[in-house]
């Protein structure tokens, strides 16, 4: 018997509540095209302005999830781990904590994205590296996530395609933020995917998604809500991003600064931090650790070993890349042509950063798309970013712009300028986590 779309759709509009049967109705007609755009459109608007409460919102991670395959990851010796971040300016933490837990004895089987808005894609960096594949054949990517204990690659068309086709109606019509939205889309995915275990990293401040400490915790609880009951163990951590979180902001800049983490040359303090963080705490999860000190002895050894680059560049060559990344970054990743430091024009301390303005300076240089499929340059962006509370003497660099040209260059420094605000006092600076207890909502 068909559905009928404009009955459901009504029914949410009129502000009524969805059973699981009917959720499933709806995930149904959007994966096998019986519904239309304007009925997607219609839906994800009924819900953008009715909402969804937890039990609705739980049955669409499901029905999103249930509308294709589920990765099974039968056979390996060690628990699967995995983790998501809804994204800031200069996060790359995908790439530091699957190669650590993998060199501890994980399985970390990470599908990503790309670049949305002002904030960085895990995707887009990775495809910095030449011969990089972001979409392997499945014998390919089961084989590397054996052999280097991670595989990071891009979600495939039998993984949730109701969540797929869903989310590109969604890009179009304002309804991207909305909540319940939100979470389906996040989960059905990690579901699909088969982790055991799934830290989420809810970002907040000027460079993340959501510039607030309340929208943060109202997601975080909704993600924890929905997680429920699902068989995978979920945590959720809020943290800070009111600057930069390493030293670099751009594809090839950001996985520069991994590679030179891994390998103990040094580079951002908070994002080192942040991905050990994250990691101990799926090391913990897993089973691997007991406790979360045992855990960063753990990670702290496989940075110091060298086994976690020796992980990310076994990942790395078995997708398509080349085998001595490491060796000769310079070689491998690009460089663009022009740099150019901004100096400031006062002493004094960083007190404020236009995190989200940097975002959108990566994306004028060329280093974030404008619409979707359009071809981006890895190489630009910007790196030496200073942090909050930093000390500044006049003339010191703020940041450094990488550029394709000097006309390009110049064209963004009265923008990179003005995102720092320097006073005479250092600020007061937030925790850089939190890990999050879910609150109680009417």
């Amino acid at each position: 018997m068909a559905v009928d779309a404009a009955a459901l759709i009504r029914h949410k509009r009129e502000g009524q509540r969805l059973d699981a049967r009917q959720v499933h109705a709806i995930a149904k007609g959007i994966s096998d095209g019986s519904w239309c755009d304007a009925q997607i459109a219609a839906f994800a608007m009924s819900v953008a302005w009715r909402g969804m409460d937890a039990e609705e919102t739980r049955a669409l991670t499901l029905a999103l999830c249930d509308s294709g395959s589920r990765l099974r990851w039968d056979g390996l010796p060690g628990p699967l781990l995995d983790k998501h971040s809804t994204g800031g300016v200069g996060d790359c933490t995908s790439l530091l904590l699957a190669p650590l837990l993998a060199a501890c004895g994980g399985y970390v089987p990470m599908i990503s994205g790309r670049g949305l808005g002002h904030t960085g894609g895990t995707l887009d960096k990775l495809e910095s590296i030449p011969g990089y594949t972001i979409n392997p054949l499945d014998a390919r990517m089961r084989a590397v996530l054996a052999d280097a204990g991670c595989v990071i690659v891009g979600q495939s068309d039998a993984l949730a395609p109701a969540d797929r086709r869903l989310y590109a109606v969604r890009d179009v019509t304002a309804t991207v933020d909305v909540p319940a939205l939100m979470v389906a889309s996040i989960l059905s995915k990690k579901l699909a995917g088969g982790a055991q275990a799934l830290v989420l990293d809810v970002k907040v401040g000027s460079g993340a998604q959501l510039a607030h400490e309340e929208e943060a915790r109202d997601l975080a609880d909704r993600l924890l809500d929905a997680a429920a009951g699902s068989g995978m163990q979920v945590r959720a951590a809020i943290s800070d991003m009111d600057q930069v979180l390493g030293n670099s902001a751009g594809n090839a800049l950001e996985l520069r600064e991994v590679l030179d983490l891994l390998s103990g040359r040094g580079g951002g303090a908070r994002l080192l931090e942040l991905s050990i963080a994250l990691s101990a705490a799926l090391l913990q999860m897993g089973g691997l650790a007991s406790d979360e000190d045992t855990a960063r002895g753990m990670i702290l050894r496989a940075l110091e070993s060298g086994a976690a680059a020796e992980r990310f560049e076994r990942m790395v060559a078995g997708l398509g890349g080349p085998r001595s990344l490491f060796a000769d970054i310079d070689a491998w990743l690009p460089r663009a042509p022009v740099q150019r430091a901004i100096h400031a024009g006062r002493a004094g301390f960083v007190g404020e950063i236009d995190v989200r303005g940097l975002g959108h300076v990566v994306g004028l240089l060329g280093g974030a798309r404008s619409q979707a499929g359009q071809a981006i340059d890895h190489a630009v962006g910007l790196s030496a970013v200073l942090g909050l509370g930093a000390t500044v003497s006049a003339g010191q660099p703020l940041a450094i712009v990488h550029a394709r040209t000097p006309a390009m260059a110049e064209s963004v420094a009265g923008r990179v300028l003005g995102a720092f605000r320097i006073d005479e006092e250092a600020p007061a600076l937030p925790p850089l986590l939190r890990w999050h207890r879910p609150g109680v909502r009417a």
